[in-house]
C-alpha cells in the first residue's frame, strides 16, 4: 500500500516541490495551507494532490486536520513540517506580536503537528518525520532573532523527539535549507540578494527540488537507521 504523507505549507515553494517528489515516489500526499486559497486550488488542480486549510499554530486545528486527512486518505505515515513564516526586524524594533507569531507557526506548528500524528505512528510502529529548519537556525541572521530562534529550536526538538520515538520504529530528522529560489527569497531587495549569493560557495540559490530530494531520502523506508540528524542543503554557506 502507498504511504500516506502530509506536508504542511505544501502548496507553494519548497513545500510544493516536496509534495510533487513524494507523489512521484508513490506516496499518497496531502498538503496544508494557511490562507492563499487561489494558490492552493491551483496547486490541487495541477497535481491532483488534495489540500487542507488550517493554522499549524493552533493545536486543536491540527488535531482536527489530521483526523480529516486520515479519514480521507488513510493513517499518516510521513509528516513533513515545512510551514513557516517570517516577520523580520532588528530586535530593538521587533513588536512582540512579530516574535510570537513566528514562534507559534514555525516552532509551535512543529510541536502541534507531531503531537497529532505521533500516537498513531506509535501504534503502527512506523513513521517518518522530517522537520524543515534553515541555515539561519544554524548560524543566525541579522534581523531574524525570531526566525533563527524558531528554526534552531526545531533542531533541538528533532533530536529529543528522535530519542523518544526510536524504540517505536519512528525516525525524526531535519533538513536545513540554505537560501532557495522561492517567493519568500524573491521578496528580498536585489542588492541584498546579490550579497547573499556572493557568500554562497556554489554561487547560486538552491532550487526547491534540491531541498525536496533531501526530504525524499529521509522519508524513505530505506532510511530507517537515520534519526536525530540534520541534513544541510546550503551550497556550502554553513558547514558543521
Amino acid at each position: 500500500m502507498p504511504r500516506v504523507a502530509l506536508v504542511t505549507g505544501g502548496t507553494r515553494g519548497i513545500g510544493a516541490a516536496i509534495c510533487r517528489q513524494l507523489q512521484s515516489s508513490g506516496c499518497r500526499v496531502a498538503a496544508t495551507y494557511a490562507a492563499n486559497e487561489a494558490q492552493a486550488q491551483a496547486f490541487r488542480a495541477a497535481t491532483g494532490i488534495p489540500v487542507f486549510q488550517w493554522d499549524v499554530g493552533d493545536g486543536e486545528a491540527c488535531l482536527r486536520g489530521v483526523d480529516r486527512v486520515a479519514t480521507e486518505l488513510g493513517p499518516i505515515e510521513i509528516l513533513v513540517n515545512n510551514a513557516g513564516i517570517t516577520r523580520d526586524a532588528q530586535l530593538y524594533k521587533m513588536a512582540p506580536e512579530a516574535w510570537q507569531s513566528v514562534i507559534d507557526v514555525d516552532l509551535g506548528g512543529c510541536f502541534h503537528m507531531c503531537r497529532a500524528v505521533v500516537p498513531g505512528m506509535r501504534t503502527r510502529r512506523f513513521g517518518r518525520i522530517v522537520n524543515i529548519s534553515s541555515v539561519n537556525g544554524q548560524r543566525g541572521q541579522f534581523g531574524q532573532t525570531n526566525y533563527a530562534a524558531a528554526k534552531a529550536g526545531m533542531l533541538g526538538f528533532t533530536k529529543s523527539l528522535a530519542l523518544e520515538l526510536a524504540a517505536h520504529g519512528i525516525t525524526v530528522n531535519a533538513v536545513a535549507p540554505g537560501y532557495t529560489a522561492t517567493d519568500m527569497v524573491s521578496a528580498v531587495p536585489e542588492e541584498i540578494l546579490k550579497g547573499i549569493i556572493a557568500r554562497i560557495p556554489l554561487g547560486r540559490l538552491a532550487q526547491p527540488e534540491e531541498i525536496a530530494r533531501a526530504v525524499l531520502f529521509l522519508a524513505a523506508d530505506e532510511a530507517g537507521f537515520i534519526t536525530g540528524s540534520t541534513l544541510s542543503v546550503n551550497g556550502g554557506q554553513h558547514m558543521d
